[in-house]
């Protein structure tokens, strides 16, 4: 999908830099994908810290089937 966004050229340059993209709308792109990812697994370590995942099998005892 092609939209228009006004962005510092500065920052423009500092994203190319950091994603280690050439052209503009690649490092928009990488940058936008990177920060929905972070704050999807930001999203699911809160989930999993306030006990949305019920497992019948504590810590020890999936270990212990690993071995």
């Amino acid at each position: 999908m092609r939209i228009t966004v006004e962005i510092d050229e500065a920052m423009l340059d500092d994203l190319a830099r950091i994603t280690g993209e050439h052209k503009k709308s690649p490092a928009v792109a990488k940058a936008v994908t990177e920060f929905v990812n972070r704050k999807k697994a930001k999203e699911f370590g809160t989930l999993l810290r306030e006990g949305a995942f019920d497992y019948p099998s504590t810590n020890e005892e999936i270990e212990a089937q690993d071995r």
